[in-house]
Order: C-alpha cells, then structure tokens, then sequence
C-alpha cells in the first residue's frame, strides 16, 4: 500500500524495522523468508551511512563474502581475456586516459606481445601527455605500441572552423581515418580492446553484441572494421578502474588524470584552433596544472583547466600596450559530472596562477575566473 512514493503499510510477511516522518514504511524485513527492503538511495554520496547500509545488507543479512578485490579484478579480467581472445591478434586503440590504457594493460598481461596499441596523437593533448603514454608503454610496461604523429593532418583539417560540433565531428572522423590506416597495417587482427565501463553499459541501456557500429567520441571507435570487442572493464566503475591501474602500476599522473575530452583542447579554444593558440593553451594550462597540484587540490578537483576565447583585450606590460587573449580558469567539483559546483579556489593560489600565466605566456594580458555551475553551464565550454 503507497501514497506517492512512499509506503504506508508493509506487505504480508513483512515488518517495518525503519521509519522517517515522511516514510512510515522506510525499511521492512520479512526475517524467515529472508526479504529485506528500504526505500532510499544508500549509494549516492549524500546519504549518511550509505556505505553502511549497503555493507550490512550484503554481509550480514545476505552472508557474501569480500571477495571483489582489485586482485580478483585482475585475474578474472585476464582469465576471460584470454579465453576470449585464444591465440589471435588485437588492438588498442590509446588515449592517454586511465579507462583505455588500463583496459591496454589488463589485455597485456593476458595475451602479452598479441596485443599492439595504437596511439593517435593528434596534437591536441595537454603538455607532455604523449609523452607519457609513450614513456609509460613503450619504456616502463614493454607493451608494443605503434605511435603516429597526425598534429599537422588534424590541424589542417580544422583550418577555418568555428563551430563546436564541427570541429568534434572532423577530429572524431580523423581519428577513426587515421586509427583504420594504422590497424589496416596489422595482419590477422580480430580483436579490438574498448574501455567501457559498468557507467557506460548502464546509460547505453542496451549493447550490440559482436560487432563495432558506431563510435561515441574520439577514442571510440573505427566504423566498418570487423574486429570483435575486448571489454575488460565493463563490470567495474571509475573508481575501481583507477584501483586496478594502480594496482597494474600505471604511473600515478596517468592513474589520477582528470577526465579530459575526446577533442582535446580544440573545444577549450573558442574559435578557431591554430598552432599558435595551441601552444598557448597549453603552457597556460601546464601552469594551473602544476600550481593546483603544489596546492594539493589537484584530486579535490572533478576538472581544473583553462579555456583559450579568440578575442583579444586591450593591456599593458612595462611601458607598452598590449592587445592580447585572455585565459579563463575552470574548475569544478563533482561526483559524477551530471551536476557540478564551481570550486572555491584560494584567492592566493588564484593569485600566483594568474600572474604566472601573464608573465609566461606570451600572448597572453589577462586571466579571468569562471564561477557558474552545472546547471545551468556545462562544464566544458564547447
């Protein structure tokens, strides 16, 4: 019996054990059938004793044991790899995030040199990132790793264009260009490693078994490719994904990366994306990096990054006036990026960013804060 959405009155069998004001039926048992029921989310954050709600109902009234460790993770993941993949062929294809290269690592250690990654770098990454996927691979894991410098084939591509859906759409069908022509070079390859996660399957509702359809963002996926899906991470969440890369001994930057857009800095330049704003960015966003993380904010933080508007403002520097970008700091906290608040950033360390950014960026005579929140603004600005 309910009225809206709470119950009055339990059913037959079941006694109420738990009640709010609002909820006379908030928590109801029936003891000798073993049901057990509660009307409130103890998963989400913000409900008090969540965790421990959910830690009693599966250890005590159900008797499950812990056994969902990372360790069991990895050996679940790599035995299933392996019984999926035999003694074929497969690619990868490498972002830079923790999602793809932890799905990489976890298909490494099961099929060991029948794996080859295929890192696209199309120009557009944070400083030194490449170089880390490169580094963390190719030097420290010995995994084979074909890497294909495209910076100059993407920017052409995106010559002329303002437009934010455009540019997603040209870089995501680049990507998938550039990623086919390199996968085309791998004889006798049938399987394609995808970093899905359990997030991922739930918001999909449904998955298309075998075969790749369609991609979602850059990083996702060749169109036309017959090449069956590795999926290692699709029972897990964010957070599990981060303790198994770190249990697999990815480096802790890449472990730790903030979530980072497919397009890259294209869609944090508003306007058209050139070489020279590129490299802009990127040093102004290299300084909050590394000031943020000094600060130890840096895993508070859901994003924290820097937005390049092609415009340009009066200034001025020692004796001259300038006429130069702004840069525009972001930075948010979330759960989950369905929501987010703008983050609250001391005024000393905003301080010490901004006047860095003006004094080490050239081309740059203004730093200004973003404080809005999600909703109504979207994290990202394009």
């Amino acid at each position: 019996m309910s009225h809206r959405d709470s119950v009055t009155a339990p059913p037959e069998g079941f006694e109420a054990t738990g009640s709010t004001a609002a909820s006379p039926v908030a928590v109801m048992e029936d003891r000798r059938r073993r049901l057990f029921g509660i009307q409130c989310h103890p998963e989400v954050v913000h409900t008090p004793f969540g965790t421990d709600i959910l830690k009693n109902f599966l250890f005590g009234a159900c008797d499950c044991s812990p056994t969902w460790t990372v360790v069991s993770i990895i050996e679940d993941a790599v035995a299933a790899i392996r019984e999926q993949v035999g003694d074929h062929k497969v690619i990868c294809g490498l972002s830079g995030g923790v999602d793809s290269s932890t799905a990489a690592l976890l298909v490494h250690r099961a099929v060991g040199e029948n794996l080859t990654c295929i890192f696209v770098d199309h120009g557009l990454l944070r400083m030194n990132e490449a170089e880390q996927v490169i580094d963390a691979f190719t030097n420290h894991f010995h995994v084979p790793l074909v890497h294909v410098e495209a910076q100059e084939r993407f920017l052409s591509k995106l010559e002329g264009v303002t437009d934010p859906e455009q540019k997603r759409k040209i870089i995501g069908e680049e990507f998938i260009r550039t990623f086919e022509e390199e996968a085309r070079r791998l004889e006798n390859t049938r399987f394609l490693v995808q970093g899905t996660l359990y997030s991922d399957v739930i918001e999909s509702g449904t998955r298309d078994a075998a075969r790749i359809k369609s991609h979602h963002n850059v990083g996702g996926l060749p169109v036309d490719m017959d090449l069956e899906l590795v999926e290692p991470l699709r029972n897990i969440f964010k957070d599990e994904v981060r303790n198994v890369a770190a249990e697999l001994g990815l480096p802790d930057n890449m472990v730790w990366r903030q979530p980072f857009p497919g397009p890259g800095l294209a869609i944090r330049i508003i306007g058209e994306v050139t070489g020279e704003r590129l490299e802009i960015l990127r040093r102004a966003d290299f300084i909050l990096q590394e000031e943020v993380r000094r600060a130890g904010l840096y895993r508070e933080l859901w994003q924290s990054f820097c937005v390049l508007p092609a415009i340009r403002s009066v200034g001025v520097m020692g004796d001259s006036r300038t006429y130069a970008y702004p840069i525009i700091i972001r930075a948010v906290t979330s759960e989950d990026a369905m929501t987010a608040d703008w983050a609250r950033l001391p005024y000393e360390l905003l301080e010490t960013v901004s006047n860095r950014i003006i004094n080490e960026v050239p081309g740059v005579n203004r730093v200004a804060l973003d404080i809005s929140s999600k909703p109504p603004s979207t994290i990202e600005w394009e």
